[in-house]
């Protein structure tokens, strides 16, 4: 089987696929460094809805999902813009840890998994 790499460099791939499974890299919300919590998880999802739909899938199809906080006083904040943008009826796994992330630029950070 063959593996597929998309917008790699030296370090990193932002997409892996491989066979009918999508992975994608934690994403951070570069669009909106040092916003909300609310802007950053927007970010993070219009991002990776843009990889999914290039990877030839979408939102429906996740497997699962982990999330990086920086700060759990700031959970109720990013659920409320994760479950208005998960499909209805088709969550994927989650996990959600409180991490410090690679810069206090970000609040967050996602990385799924997806089915094609």
């Amino acid at each position: 089987m063959s593996i597929e790499r998309m917008h790699s460099n030296k370090r990193m791939s932002q997409i892996v696929v491989h066979s009918d499974t999508v992975y994608l890299a934690g994403q951070i919300a570069s669009g909106a460094p040092n916003e909300s919590v609310t802007k950053q998880t927007t970010d993070i999802l219009n991002r990776i809805d843009g990889y999914l739909d290039e990877a030839g899938t979408n939102k429906s199809k996740l497997l699962s999902a982990t999330i990086w906080i920086a700060d759990m006083a700031n959970f109720a904040e990013m659920n409320t813009v994760w479950d208005s943008w998960v499909s209805p009826g088709k969550p994927p796994c989650r996990a959600c840890v409180e991490a410090k992330l690679a810069s206090d630029s970000y609040s967050v950070e996602i990385m799924v998994t997806a089915a094609r």
